[in-house]
C-alpha cells in the first residue's frame, strides 16, 4: 500500500499561491533537502494542471541546460506523472505523463491500494489536495511555514465547513524560521472548558 504524500510551501496566514516575491528568500539548503526527501522513492506523481504546467514549462529546459538543478529536472522527467486534466487523450509534452483516467479519488484510491507502490506525491496542486483531504486520502501533509503574511492568494483551507483535525508526526525548524510540519490526518478531541481551567491550574501549581 502506498502513502499519499501532499507537499506545499505556505504561508503563515495559509496562503498556498506562492508569489515568488515572498518563496523564494527562504530557500536554503535545509528546504532543498526537505524538498529532497518529499521526491525521494515517489513512484507516482499526482499533480493539477496548473502546478503540471509550471513545471512542464521550466524543467525540461533545466535538464538539458545540465546546471545544478538538472539532476533533480531528471528525476521529475523519469517519474510517472498522472496529471488532473480535462484535456484526455492529449499529448502532455513531457516524458512519462499521462492524463487521469477516471474520477481523481477513485484514481488515487486504486494508486494507494497498490502494493506495487510505496509513495504517490502530490506537489502544489491546491484544488487537488482540496478534494483528498475531504475524502482522508492525504496520508501525510509536508507544509513547509514560512514566517511571511502573503495577505493575499489562495489558501489551503476554504473558510466553509466542519473543522479539520491533523496529527503532528514531526517537526523541523530551519535558520531562516521556516518550519516544516508533517501531519497526518487526525481526531478532535472532546475536551472543553472545564479541562483546559484544570490544566491551567495545573501548569501554575507546577510552575
Amino acid at each position: 500500500m502506498a502513502t499519499v504524500v501532499s507537499t506545499l510551501f505556505i504561508s503563515l496566514d495559509g496562503v498556498v499561491e506562492i508569489d515568488p516575491a515572498w518563496h523564494f528568500p527562504y530557500y536554503d539548503d535545509h528546504m532543498g533537502a526537505g524538498v529532497d526527501e518529499d521526491y525521494a522513492g515517489t513512484d507516482v506523481i499526482v499533480i493539477g494542471r496548473v502546478t503540471y504546467d509550471s513545471f512542464a514549462g521550466a524543467w525540461p529546459e533545466r535538464e538539458a541546460a545540465g546546471e545544478a538543478d538538472a539532476d533533480f529536472a531528471r528525476q521529475l522527467g523519469d517519474t510517472r506523472k498522472v496529471v488532473v486534466t480535462r484535456g484526455r487523450g492529449r499529448d502532455l509534452g513531457w516524458r512519462n505523463a499521462t492524463p487521469l483516467d477516471g474520477e481523481l479519488v477513485d484514481v488515487v484510491g486504486r494508486l494507494r491500494a497498490d502494493a506495487a507502490l510505496s509513495k504517490v506525491l502530490v506537489p502544489g496542486s491546491i484544488s487537488v489536495v482540496r478534494q483528498l483531504l475531504d475524502v482522508r486520502l492525504v496520508d501525510e501533509l509536508r507544509l513547509y511555514v514560512h514566517p511571511v503574511a502573503a495577505r493575499a492568494g489562495e489558501r489551503l483551507f476554504a473558510e466553509a465547513g466542519s473543522p479539520y483535525p491533523l496529527r503532528l508526526l514531526r517537526s523541523e525548524a530551519f535558520p531562516t524560521g521556516v518550519l516544516r510540519l508533517v501531519y497526518a490526518p487526525g481526531e478532535l478531541g472532546s475536551g472543553g472548558y472545564e479541562e483546559a481551567r484544570e490544566n491551567l491550574a495545573s501548569a501554575r501549581a507546577a510552575g
